[in-house]
C-alpha cells in the first residue's frame, strides 16, 4: 500500500529494525528535539557529533534525557562533520543528518575525494517529499538544493532517486513528469528536448519501474482539469506521482511557494552517496527534520 501521509512513514518503520543516525555538530535545539522525538518513536538510534557541554545544556533545557544519545566530543563544526562521516564509513551509522553546520560545510565532508561518502562517478541529488494540502498525494520532487543546472545525464541519475524514493514510499510504478515550461515541443527551450528525449528513452524500456512523460507543464502534470482541456493524455498528465524540475530556480520557488503559501510539510535527503544523507535547513522545523529522518531511514536498503 502506498504511503498517503509522511506520518504514515513512523507506523512503516516501527516494524523495521532501528537504524542507526549520525548527526554532524548536532548542538542546536531543532536537531536534538528531531533526532529525540525520532528515537521515542522507534525508528532510529541517535549519535550526536558535537561539543557535548553545549548539547547537555540544549537538552537540560529541553528535558530531554542525554542518555539516550551516543555522544561523540568536537567542538569544531567542521571536524565534527569529518568525524560523523568517518562513522559511517566504518559502518558505525546508517545514515548522516546535518545539524548546527553551514550546507556547503556538509556537503564538503560528503563530497571530500579521499574521506567522503561519494561512490565513483556518482550524481549527488536533493530530493525532497512533500505533502500539500491542495494535492491528492504525496509528491516526490529533484532537484530543488543541490544542482543548479542538471545537464541530461543528471536528469536521468535525478529519475532515478525519484524513482526510488517513490518506490521506497510504495508506489509499485511512480509517475515521472518531466517539467518544462510548456507541454509543446519546442527546439529551443533544452529543457523540453531533454524531456522528450527521457521519456522516449522510458517508453523504450530503458527505464524501467516507472512512468515518465514531457516535456509537461506544472500545470497539466498536476491538474487533470487542465490536462483534460488541453487534450492531454496518458498516465502521468494530471496525476504525477514525481516532478523532475528543469532547473534550480524553478524547483526552489515552487518548493518554497508550497511550503510558505499552503504550508506543505516535507522531507528531505541527499541521493547518491553511500547513505541518505539528511540535508535540512537550519531554520526548518522540528516536524520537518523529523519526517526527514523518517524518509531516510526508510530509504536505507
Amino acid at each position: 500500500m502506498a504511503v498517503t501521509r509522511l506520518d504514515d512513514l513512523f507506523d512503516i518503520l516501527r516494524s523495521k529494525p532501528r537504524k542507526r543516525l549520525v548527526a554532524a555538530y548536532a548542538n542546536d535545539a531543532h536537531t536534538i528535539e528531531a533526532v529525540s522525538k525520532a528515537v521515542d518513536l522507534g525508528i532510529v538510534d541517535g549519535t550526536l557529533v558535537g561539543d557535548k557541554p553545549t548539547i547537555e545544556k540544549v537538552c537540560a533545557e529541553l528535558k530531554v534525557d542525554i542518555n539516550r544519545f551516543e555522544i561523540v566530543q568536537e567542538t569544531v563544526d567542521t571536524k565534527a562533520v569529518a568525524k560523523a562521516v568517518n562513522m559511517i564509513n566504518e559502518g558505525e551509522g546508517d545514515l548522516l543528518m546535518k545539524g548546527l553546520v553551514t550546507t556547503d560545510k556538509y556537503m564538503r565532508g560528503i563530497l571530500n575525494k579521499e574521506k567522503g561518502l561519494l561512490p565513483p562517478k556518482a550524481v549527488l541529488s536533493h530530493v525532497t517529499v512533500m505533502q500539500v494540502p491542495t494535492y491528492h498525494k504525496l509528491l516526490v520532487l529533484g532537484d530543488v538544493a543541490i544542482i543548479p543546472a542538471p545537464d541530461f545525464k543528471q536528469k536521468l541519475a535525478i529519475v532515478q532517486y525519484l524513482v526510488q524514493v517513490a518506490r521506497s514510499l510504495g508506489i509499485d510504478e511512480p509517475k515521472v513528469a518531466l517539467l518544462a515550461a510548456t507541454e509543446q515541443m519546442s527546439v529551443g527551450m533544452p529543457a523540453c528536448v531533454d524531456a522528450a528525449l527521457i521519456a522516449k528513452m522510458s517508453e523504450r524500456g530503458q527505464i524501467p519501474g516507472a512512468k515518465i512523460d514531457g516535456p509537461l507543464a506544472l500545470d497539466v502534470a498536476i491538474d487533470s482539469a487542465s490536462a483534460k482541456i488541453k487534450k492531454l493524455t496518458g498516465d502521468v498528465a494530471g496525476d504525477a506521482d514525481c516532478l523532475l524540475f528543469p532547473n534550480i530556480e524553478s524547483g526552489n520557488v515552487f518548493f518554497k511557494t508550497c511550503t510558505k503559501f499552503v504550508k506543505a510539510e516535507l522531507g528531505a535527503m541527499v541521493m547518491g552517496a553511500k547513505v541518505p544523507c539528511i540535508l535540512t535547513s537550519r531554520g526548518d522545523s522540528v516536524q520537518s527534520k523529523m519526517y526527514s529522518i523518517a524518509l531516510a531511514a526508510n530509504a536505507v536498503r
